[in-house]
């Protein structure tokens, strides 16, 4: 399947499609009939700006294919259909005739989730902003958002096993890995789908890309490129039972090997439960609690907290949690534990299994989404990110906490903000504009369509600041009438963000509130996405110094016969082995890097028994040392030591002052020239 889908993606990909300029070539040329409007008039931007880069606003993170996840129930319609919009604008049998099994709706939406179920021709309950059962993506509505000037949009494949388990209804397995392949082979058939209203491969507006010169080709084709992307809570199978991973990393490689060759280029490692790669961030209130819940079935333990070691912090947990119904899903005699609201950092972090993941996104390229990671895994992530100088990180919904966001811009990674009302929106990207500045970086968008997370209502026909239709496209090459849909027309005014056509109102809405800054910022966002993306696919490792090299130490620890501590363990390139010394402050490990070498930056990674202080000195005899480096508040985990060149032969780490009782110990030691 994988390489299917692999080959799929090369022939279809921008090397076929038509040039620009040969007649109206945004417009199908055989549109069904019936079917969704689009609502547009008007040739849509091509090329690059002034500077020779690309133009237009990112979605870093959308659900197209949701309605295959979930047992394939849980979300009701489909993004396009062969049958036409009749079939795939349907809600699930189990609504008919009133909505009153629609179980998921008013668990998410509260009343008793009665609807009209009817989708063509009236649409009359739905989409809507506040309903987490109904397809919002539907082709047309896509295309809609593409014609208003986005022209990057990641589509991330998304299940969970759990729901899918709790859920009534489903009829599939719920596997995470088996719906996210055909996840990815729905995403293929939605591109030839297209296609072929289009006139054939490679003609339609919505391109999958699989390396960001592909994807810039896409946008100054004046296209939408689609990136595949991966949220699941048990990737590769990587789940956890009382504490117990299970896989392992043959698995990961197997895992990451087969998503990569689906096309994916961006995924979490977790999401909504600690899994056997890392501990998340946790969901605050009464959808917390549930999901707390959901992390016991799963895995057999609930969420655990403690203090955080600094300023970054999880989402606070709810203190009444046994109102919510979701506690009647435990099992008899489990109680949810009471937590200390000062605890407010999940205890797990990146696990040495989540390490190795991380290390092999690295290898292959992918980007790293540290959203939904807990500060503690998204903390070691991004320590592992800055030793190697990889800049493929994302934030792509306001999921990571903002005091790392300045850490993620100086990797050279890109942050996009998730969809909230034009107003609030425009307030909380203020707030991060001046850094943005200082990194000349643009912006995006996380809209998290099809997610479970409801969308920004209306503000009210009586607002006195409505949107004025007909609307412009920010190059104001395309006019936007409102959007119709069978019967019903929709306005944002009255109806916020219902379906994703309403991208396009809601973009030019941001303008019209006087946000010319924000616009701007969003439409530099196609080419701050790339840029992360393709220094990504540039990146090459550091060749590390002392890999192999001879080491020796003060003293080395033993108490053990069956386990070395020598000090070449801490130079092998096995995390799982370590250098040990006595437990005394004064202890040293020395490197020989054979010849003199400059060395620009050493990178120390602890074991639990680490260095309060300690210095870096370098010699070029081993006799007479200079230090280069030095720290009397080591916090442990990976240490970077950044400083001026120097040439030397000989490095060694002097500790000054242990952080515990026991002695030093490091797991690995790199030094570096660059």
């Amino acid at each position: 399947m994988a390489v299917i889908i692999a080959v799929l993606a090369i022939l279809s990909g921008p090397a076929a499609a038509s040039p620009v300029g040969s007649g109206d070539w945004w417009n199908p040329v055989a549109r069904p009939v019936p079917d969704s409007g689009v609502n547009a008039t008007g040739a849509p931007f091509t090329g690059t700006d002034d500077h020779g880069k690309v133009r237009g606003f990112v979605d870093s993170h959308v659900h197209l294919m949701a309605n295959e996840g979930f047992g394939g129930r849980l979300i009701c319609g489909k993004a396009f259909s062969p049958q036409g919009i009749t079939d795939a604008l349907k809600d699930c049998p189990e609504h008919y005739p009133d909505g009153s099994l629609a179980v998921f709706d008013f668990i998410t939406k509260g009343g008793d989730g009665k609807h009209d179920p009817n989708g063509w021709p009236t649409f009359k309950d739905w989409p809507a902003h506040d309903s987490r059962t109904h397809q919002q993506t539907y082709y047309a509505w896509v295309e809609r958002a593409w014609r208003a000037g986005q022209r990057v949009l990641v589509n991330d494949l998304v299940t969970n096993s759990v729901l899918c388990s709790a859920y009534f209804f489903k009829d599939r397995s719920c596997d995470e890995m088996t719906s996210i392949r055909l996840q990815a082979q729905r995403s293929y058939e939605m591109q030839s789908y297209i296609d072929s209203l289009y006139g054939g491969p490679g003609k339609g507006f919505f391109r999958i890309v699989t390396d960001s010169a592909q994807a810039r080709e896409v946008v100054e084709q004046g296209k939408l490129a689609v990136v595949l992307g991966v949220e699941t809570s048990e990737p590769f199978g990587c789940k956890m039972i009382l504490d117990v991973p299970q896989c392992s990393q043959a698995d990961v490689d197997r895992g990451l090997d087969e998503l990569y060759g689906l096309g994916v280029r961006s995924m979490f490692l977790c999401h909504k439960f600690d899994n056997a790669l890392c501990g998340v961030r946790f969901d605050p209130g009464t959808l917390g609690t549930a999901i707390n819940v959901g992390q016991f079935l799963s895995t057999g333990t609930f969420w655990r907290t403690e203090p955080c070691p600094g300023p970054q912090h999880d989402n606070p947990i709810a203190l009444n949690s046994t109102l919510s119904q979701a506690v009647r899903r435990l099992p008899a005699g489990v109680l949810l534990p009471a937590y200390d609201p000062n605890n407010r950092c999940n205890t797990r972090g990146l696990t040495a299994l989540g390490d190795y993941a991380v290390r092999g996104m690295i290898k292959r390229k992918m980007m790293i989404e540290v959203d939904h990671m807990s500060v503690k895994a998204a903390g070691r992530t991004l320590d592992i990110l800055e030793a190697e100088s990889y800049p493929g990180v994302i934030s792509s919904h306001s999921w990571m906490d903002p005091g790392w966001t300045e850490r993620l811009y100086r990797l050279g990674g890109f942050v996009t903000q998730s969809l909230s009302d034009s107003e609030s929106f425009i307030a909380e990207s203020r707030q991060n504009s001046a850094l943005r500045r200082k990194y000349g970086v643009g912006y995006g968008v996380g809209t998290d369509m099809n997610g479970v997370g409801g969308w920004p209502g209306a503000r009210g026909s009586a607002a006195p600041n409505p949107l004025r239709y007909p609307i412009h496209s920010v190059d104001g090459g395309t006019v936007l009438e409102r959007q119709t849909t069978g019967q019903r027309t929709w306005d944002l005014n009255t109806d916020g963000s219902a379906h994703y056509g309403l991208m396009a109102d809601w973009t030019a809405d941001i303008k019209f509130l006087g946000a010319q800054d924000v616009v701007d910022d969003l439409m530099k966002g196609a080419e701050s996405y790339l840029t992360t993306w393709g220094s990504s696919e540039r990146h090459r490792a550091s060749v590390n110094l002392a890999a192999g090299a001879p080491a020796s130490a003060s003293s080395s620890e033993w108490w053990n016969p069956f386990v070395d501590y020598a000090p070449d363990r801490a130079l092998d390139g096995d995390r799982n082995t370590r250098w040990a010394s006595e437990w005394n402050d004064n202890q040293w490990l020395q490197v020989d890097l054979g010849t003199t070498q400059l060395v620009k930056h050493v990178t120390l990674d602890w074991e639990q028994a680490y260095g309060r202080a300690y210095r870096i000195e370098l010699s070029s005899d081993g006799s007479n040392w200079r230090t280069v480096w030095s720290t009397d508040s080591g916090d442990g985990g990976l240490d970077i030591a950044r400083f001026t060149a120097v040439p030397a032969r000989y490095l060694r780490v002097q500790g000054v002052t242990r952080a515990t009782w026991w002695g030093y110990s490091l797991c690995e030691v790199g030094v570096y020239s660059d």
